[in-house]
């Protein structure tokens, strides 16, 4: 019997997957459940509707990150933070600030989870760090870290 997945189900397949299950499973625990529904004629039409769609929309989103690594790669990100006088920093430059100045300078949204910085940030220099952009898409980039100015 095959059933289009409603939901995830452990070691059967995650919601959207088109399956082949046993006639007494399918009918009396994963269909009265709404964990799947029986892939009929209709069903299986819609279902592939969805699997186009979802395709188009990887490979766009696939593009779009590709045109991004373009833009981003071998960019430099300058941050400003307050420092002593040797150039140690009054606390650290987190992957959040850096991707606040991503988004700032080049118009590029990217989740603080997808940077990924070799070592922490706790002195005025220059580091180099990656960001994921999409699976098997990265852009190196450095940040420049200078002391803020203080009056």
């Amino acid at each position: 019997m095959k059933v289009i997945l409603l939901c995830d189900v452990s070691k059967l397949g995650s919601k959207g997957d088109l399956i082949d299950v046993a006639e007494g499973y399918g009918r009396n625990f994963l269909v009265p459940r709404k964990m799947a529904e029986e892939a009929t004629r209709e069903k299986l039409e819609e279902w592939q509707q969805r699997q186009k769609a979802r395709e188009n929309r990887a490979r766009r989103e696939e593009q779009e990150s590709l045109a991004n690594r373009d833009h981003l790669q071998g960019k430099q990100v300058i941050l400003k933070a307050t420092a002593g006088e040797k150039g140690k920093l009054f606390g650290s430059v987190t992957v959040a600030q850096i991707a606040e100045q991503l988004h700032s300078r080049f118009g590029v949204k990217i989740d603080k989870k997808e940077i990924k910085l070799s070592t922490q940030i706790k002195e005025v220099g220059s580091y180099s760090f990656s960001v994921r952009l999409h699976p098997g898409v990265e852009a190196e980039m450095t940040v420049l870290v200078e002391a803020e100015k203080r009056e």
